[in-house]
């Protein structure tokens, strides 16, 4: 049961109690009051007159714990009525406005802050707020369940990160230990066609420094014979005249042409690393189209010079990352093509189950759509022994014969797509579409046999000026 509000009020201050103090009497005062009272006067009862005891009066526990109830109670009424009432005037808040989203009174709505505006009763709009509150929460929470999934699956990104780089690494210096390779016999052939020229000359100019000499020392013996002839009286030296004659003219002399001799070092190194460039393209294949391994489906395994791929039942291990396609198995390239005209052939071989051309660059990488020009892909389709085209509904083809090898030509510019046979360069279907983002070459497959895209032969062109 409540006491009365004057039982609840100081005799001194008339206000309700502050820290009150019972004194011998029963009267209860404030604490400060009291003391104020007692500091101008004689120590006794303000209201009784009966004289206090020198102790300092006590607390009045229970007085004090009502009296702070009453005071909190006022309180929590003022701050309630703050509330439900208009700041500017006083009124009960009835309306919310729509436009400024905030609660106003029924003068509020006639003021020049809100007239026209369209308002609700301020039921309603709670009702209608807290819907929007809970729809954002929603939101909220999963945007947090969808960052919580992300920071979960953020350490398995870093191992894949890694081993993607040490892969990367490694099929990097393969690649470079083959050119090496090639590099280094062929270094090794061409000292060696040196070196066998340094044999074939060096016993040439043995051979004739043997023939040289040979002929120096006939020489030296018919210069011998002709001097002592010389010597000899006149008659002895006519008589031997025909014969030393003879002699000396019937000496024959080997050529003393020294030409072609030397290494023909210009043969050998005349444009050297031209050459050596040259000779190695019959080692080197260039694909048009590369595969993107960041966007292939996690069924697909794709090779290591991405330029093939099967479908695998099992799912490789790799992050869920926003490029990759996540409901099918397929596939973009690394090339964007945006102008001109590109063209690249892929090998179906025994694959059933296959679909290839070009998609937009913003077709959905996680929702299951039909591969139609509507939806951003142009594709040629082999499924259960049947060509078709997928047009929207899809154009069955008739071939003579199923090709093992297909060939898509893009002409951005003219709007076209075509698929060639290039056994004969029969086509087979032509898509005619103005274009209005950039393409990426596209392969579907469900089949295990694989597919691949086939290098082309890369020919040299001197400009001359």
């Amino acid at each position: 049961m409540s006491l009365p509000e004057e039982d609840l009020t100081c005799p001194i201050c008339r206000d309700i109690f502050t820290d009150p103090v019972l004194l011998p009497c029963s009267h209860s005062f404030c604490r400060s009051c009291l003391k104020r009272c007692w500091e101008m006067g004689v120590r006794e009862c303000p209201v009784c007159r009966k004289r206090a005891s020198k102790a300092g009066p006590s607390t009045n526990l229970a007085l004090r714990n009502v009296c702070e109830a009453l005071v909190q109670a006022r309180r929590s009424s003022v701050l309630e009525d703050e509330k439900m009432n208009c700041n500017l005037h006083g009124e009960k808040l009835k309306l919310f406005c729509l436009v400024d989203k905030q609660p106003i009174c029924v003068v509020c709505q006639s003021s020049k802050l809100h007239k026209g505006h369209d308002c609700s009763p301020i039921e309603e709009a709670l009702l209608d707020c807290k819907d929007e509150l809970a729809s954002a929460l929603k939101n909220l929470q999963d945007k947090v369940d969808s960052l919580k999934r992300i920071h979960m699956t953020s350490a398995d990104m870093l191992k894949y990160i890694k081993s993607q780089a040490l892969d990367t690494q490694r099929l990097i210096k393969s690649h470079f230990e083959q050119l090496h390779q090639v590099l280094h016999e062929e270094e090794s052939a061409r000292i060696a066609v040196v070196k066998k020229e340094e044999e074939e000359k060096t016993a040439g100019l043995k051979d004739k420094f043997k023939e040289l000499s040979a002929e120096v020392l006939s020489l030296t013996e018919i210069i011998l014979v002709i001097q002592e002839q010389l010597k000899e009286e006149d008659m002895i030296l006519l008589k031997n005249f025909k014969d030393t004659q003879d002699r000396e003219r019937s000496l024959a002399l080997g050529s003393d042409n020294m030409s072609g001799l030397l290494i023909d070092v210009t043969k050998h190194v005349c444009n050297l690393k031209y050459k050596v460039w040259e000779k190695m393209l019959d080692h080197i294949d260039y694909t048009p189209v590369t595969l993107d391994p960041n966007t292939a489906h996690p069924c697909l395994i794709l090779s290591d010079d991405l330029t093939s791929l099967h479908y695998s039942k099992q799912y490789s291990c790799c992050p869920d990352n926003p490029e990759r396609f996540h409901i099918s198995a397929e596939v973009v390239g690394m090339a964007a093509l945006g102008s001109g005209s590109h063209h690249w052939v892929v090998e179906t071989g025994s694959n059933q189950d296959w679909l290839l051309g070009v998609a937009s660059v913003s077709v959905p990488r996680d929702t299951e759509v039909s591969a139609r020009p509507e939806n951003g892909f142009w594709t040629l389709c082999f499924r259960d022994g049947e060509f078709r085209a997928m047009t929207s509904p899809p154009t069955p083809l008739t071939v003579t014969s199923a090709p093992e090898q297909v060939k898509v030509q893009l002409d951005y510019n003219k709007g076209m797509v075509s698929f060639f046979d290039p056994a004969d360069d029969t086509l087979i279907y032509e898509f005619t579409q103005t274009f209005t983002e950039t393409l990426l070459p596209y392969i579907y497959t469900q089949c295990s046999h694989p597919m691949r895209i086939m290098p082309e032969k890369v020919l040299v062109t001197m400009l001359r000026q």
